[in-house]
């Protein structure tokens, strides 16, 4: 290519790179997708609850009050009892699934040696809480307040045989509460144990 501008009579237009001037920037990449988020637009997402109960909201919730939630929310996909199903079976401890489950049949086929539940896998009751706050119900995750969420969450930890039944849930009490699954969990956070 040199030879074809030298022989043009344009050698003069070829110039050598320099190394002293950098290479112009090249433009930001703009496909017109999102917008710039400000402090509060993300604090509404960043509400991750930890093992020790760090950023739990305030507020609270009564198993009364998280009996008659569940039966509104929840029961429809887990069961009155949290083990009627469709959904994940949310009641129940270690071993097989027990031959009084209405729908052992199905559960058998897709969990066959393992009762998949708050009470039998969950290592930290504050967990439960953020799940059911991030993602319950499932046709309007979100769409709980924090009060409804720990009345919900201590529901479920006395089906389980957790709390007793005058218990009331919140982010001083919540940590408190010893899982079953505890133990046999290896957390991602160990100093938030």
């Amino acid at each position: 290519m040199v030879v074809g501008l030298l022989s043009a009579g344009r050698a003069s237009e070829v110039q050598a790179p320099s190394a002293a001037a950098p290479a112009p920037a090249a433009p930001p990449l703009v496909i017109g997708l999102g917008q710039p988020l400000s402090p509060a637009d993300i604090d509404r997402y960043a509400i991750t609850v930890f093992p020790n109960g760090r950023n739990l909201p305030p507020g609270r919730g009564s198993v009364e009050q998280g009996a008659r939630l569940y039966a509104m929310h929840c029961a429809a996909c887990h069961g009155a009892q949290g083990i009627e199903g469709p959904a994940a079976r949310l009641v129940g401890t270690d071993g097989f699934i027990g031959w009084s489950d209405p729908l052992r049949p199905l559960r058998v086929r897709k969990y066959p040696l393992q009762v998949l539940s708050v009470g039998a896998m969950w290592p930290y009751a504050t967990t439960v809480f953020d799940y059911v706050r991030r993602g319950m119900p499932m046709h309007a995750p979100k769409s709980l307040t924090d009060d409804e969420v720990y009345g919900i969450t201590a529901h479920l930890l006395h089906l389980n045989g957790l709390v007793a039944g005058d218990a009331l849930m919140d982010k001083e009490k919540l940590p408190q509460v010893v899982m079953p699954g505890r133990d046999r969990t290896v957390s991602a956070w160990p100093q938030e144990r």
